[in-house]
């Protein structure tokens, strides 16, 4: 979960049923492929760990990185065109909704399974009970911590919801908040919203509930306090990382792709622990990360070579070596856990992993509806527009 998606767009694809046989490719209609085409949202940083598959398969890339806002609706374009790549990577939420429209080829046409993976993976990655994509790493979020600011304060990291309250308000201090996470209007606050709400019981189908009121209430309380900046309903997770490192924010929630700015970060300490619950029990956090899929481009030898490759970035080996370029976790369970016990820094997150929800997991394709009333509503909350009950219900009773 690093980049907003165009959801709306795809909604609208998602009614045209594609008819795609006779789409071009990049291998003959028989035999094998020797070259493939990739599109992702990624820099140039990952194509090394295409590079070793292709390696491997003995096979040439043509490699397309467009803009993540972007991709989808290109991906609709092509699919329109008949030009689709022979991998495509997607966000693992809008993987169902590009499957719903026909553009993507079940895994299992090439041997390919979740087995062995995070539970979440499979769950986001299934339409109608057929597998469209896998996720070589995944990420989730965390609560990071000040080390010095804790140390100085006396505090341990909080386990549960009162402790992350009281520490929180211990820690405010000056300039400096004691908590700071993303409750801005688009899907990035929702994603850091979630913790709280499945934490608690909250559930995505109706979000009107005691459950959810009352992890609204919770975050409303910790800006009530004084403890969390009104300002976060403004914020990005990037700009939540800029409040922690300048020493604004003692705690914050965040996820591993911030790793390396906090590590080039002069002086600053830090770690980080799963996402505080309200008894303390294990946290239900979003599962994150992007799929890699065969598109339905009707060249069947490329569609195979494809499925070969999809299956290579997703090896424990590769996993593991993709983990290591792109700070991310395997989603394979032996492999994460492996990689946690030797990465420290991402051993929260491997924590979190293992318990991680799918975020189209219930609703399918009509998960952007739903994530859509989620935000409306801490917005309302946290602007004082509603109470925590009443801008769920008036949240719920939107439709879209």
């Amino acid at each position: 979960m690093k980049k907003p998606r165009l959801i709306a767009a795809v909604a609208a694809a998602a009614l045209i049923p594609l008819a795609l046989a006779g789409c071009s490719g990049s291998g003959s209609s028989s035999g094998s492929a020797k070259s493939l085409t990739i599109e992702d949202y990624f820099t140039s940083s990952y194509n090394p760990i295409y590079n070793k598959c292709a390696k491997q398969l003995g096979i040439t890339l043509k490699i397309n990185h467009v803009a993540g806002a972007g991709l989808i609706s290109k991906v609709l374009q092509q699919a329109s065109s008949k030009t689709l790549p022979d991998v495509l990577m997607l966000d693992n939420p809008d993987v169902q909704q590009i499957a719903e429209s026909g553009a993507l080829s079940p895994l299992s046409d090439y041997g390919l399974s979740a087995k062995g993976d995070v539970p979440a993976v499979e769950k986001a990655n299934t339409y109608k009970g057929k597998l469209y994509g896998l996720q070589p790493v995944t990420n989730s979020i965390a609560l990071y911590y000040n080390k010095k600011l804790l140390s100085a304060a006396g505090i341990t990291p909080p386990k549960t919801w009162d402790e992350l309250r009281a520490d929180a308000k211990k820690l405010t201090k000056g300039s400096t908040y004691g908590f700071a996470m993303s409750n801005i209007n688009t899907y990035e606050g929702t994603w850091q919203f979630l913790p709280f709400m499945w934490g608690n019981g909250g559930d995505e189908k109706n979000i009107d509930t005691t459950a959810t009121t009352e992890a609204l209430q919770f975050d409303l309380s910790l800006q009530s306090d004084g403890s969390m900046s009104k300002s976060s309903v403004n914020w990005a997770q990037a700009d939540v990382n800029n409040q922690f490192i300048a020493g604004k924010a003692a705690m914050m929630i965040n996820g591993p792709w911030q790793l390396p700015a906090l590590n080039a970060a002069k002086g600053l300490e830090f770690d980080s622990v799963p996402i505080p619950t309200k008894t303390g029990s294990p946290t239900v956090a979003p599962l994150g990360g992007e799929a890699f899929t065969v598109p339905e481009t009707g060249n069947k030898a490329s569609m195979t070579t494809a499925g070969k490759f999809v299956g290579c970035l997703n090896t424990s080996k590769m996993q593991t070596y993709n983990a290591g370029v792109t700070g991310n976790v395997p989603t394979n369970i032996v492999a994460s856990k492996a990689w946690g016990a030797s990465h420290p820094q991402v051993a929260s997150f491997v924590t979190t992993v293992q318990t991680a929800r799918a975020r189209t997991g219930e609703l399918g394709p009509d998960w952007p509806k739903a994530a859509t009333k989620i935000y409306t509503a801490v917005q309302l909350a946290l602007t004082g527009k509603a109470t925590p009950a009443a801008a769920l219900k008036q949240a719920q009773s939107q439709s879209q």
